[in-house]
């Protein structure tokens, strides 16, 4: 169901649907467009072709006064049951450009990441094997500089295009980014990828398609690949993990393995995924998340922190520790 609008909300989102800003749907469920399979409508979900329209879908989303949502493949997001009450931008397989000088690499923000792999491989380029299984985007990876094996993509980045939240282009070299684990601190607020440089190193292309082999066969024997889920929930810090171990772990120590709440579960197979068995709202994965950090909390001293980020309603992305902080009290 889609909440009734003011008639100036509703005239603002019709002018911007008339621009060309690339593919504009209305009412769209965001559950489509998660890896979680879970979210209610956005008011309109726009696709740019290109940098250009980006930029005029922004401008005309600030001059209107809305909020403006950007997504990749949603892997690392949980939308609102009620969706959003704004424009959504989603930066994919319409942006996907690709180019590439010697080990130096050129992407647009929406290309895959395995996509984005699996070709340097083909090229004889090394240092991204670890991402070839992770189901984002290459903008939705380096904002939260993301990988797998503790490595991090923000190794490989060099610099960043972008546009500000007004709609100006921007470039910023890696070393503004404040790269650490799981982070990264871009110096202009809200600034919105649309591609980047990166560097590999040369290496033999058959030798790096049986790394890639084995790592999507370790991802298959330990991760509940079949159901919709969002990839790791909670974050494991180097800290954590030479204390207590990994999340996965931690939680099924605390006997929350296969846990459940509504359609949500604590996946039998990883305890730190959570799977959604096919009716699972976000209420259901907020209580759950917060049902697991209350209990690891109370066994050994210690707050779980989540990697997944929760956009509410209104288009605010939050973090799900902040959420679950307020629904705690």
């Amino acid at each position: 169901m889609v909440p009734e609008h003011s008639d100036r909300h509703i005239e603002a989102l019709d002018e911007i649907a008339g621009r060309d800003v690339g593919l504009v749907r209305r009412h769209e469920p965001l559950s489509r467009h998660c890896t979680w399979r879970i979210g209610g409508p956005a008011d309109l979900l726009v696709e740019p072709g290109n940098v250009e329209q980006a930029v005029l879908l922004v401008k005309s989303v600030a001059d209107a006064g809305l909020p403006l949502v950007v997504i990749g493949k949603g892997s690392n997001l949980l939308f609102s049951d009620r969706g959003i009450r704004g424009v959504v931008m989603k930066i994919g397989n319409r942006m996907a450009n690709f180019s590439a000088r010697g080990n130096r690499l050129f992407a647009a923000a929406g290309i895959s990441m395995p996509w984005f792999a699996r070709k340097a491989g083909r090229m004889g380029i090394s240092g991204f094997e670890h991402t070839v299984g992770i189901p984002g985007t290459l903008g939705g990876l380096v904002l939260m500089n993301g990988g797998s094996q503790r490595k991090s993509i923000g190794t490989n980045v060099t610099r960043i295009w972008g546009i500000t939240r007004a709609g100006g282009p921007v470039c910023v070299e890696a070393g503004e980014c404040d790269f650490s684990y799981r982070h990264c601190r871009l110096p202009y607020d809200g600034l919105i990828i649309t591609g980047a440089e990166l560097t590999g190193v040369t290496g033999d292309p058959r030798a790096i398609r049986r790394e890639m082999l084995a790592v999507l066969r370790d991802r298959r024997s330990k991760f509940p690949l079949k159901q919709p889920n969002c990839g790791s929930v909670f974050l494991s810090t180097p800290d954590l993990h030479a204390a207590l171990g990994a999340p996965g772990k931690i939680i099924e120590n605390v006997g929350l393995k296969g846990a459940s709440v509504g359609g949500a579960q604590v996946s039998p197979k990883h305890a730190n995924f959570i799977v959604n068995r096919g009716e699972a709202s976000a209420c259901d994965v907020l209580s759950l998340i917060g049902r697991v950090r209350k209990d690891v909390a109370a066994r050994y001293g210690v707050e779980l922190c989540c990697e997944v980020r929760y956009v509410d309603d209104t288009g605010k992305t939050l973090s799900v520790d902040e959420v679950c902080a307020t629904i705690e009290e």
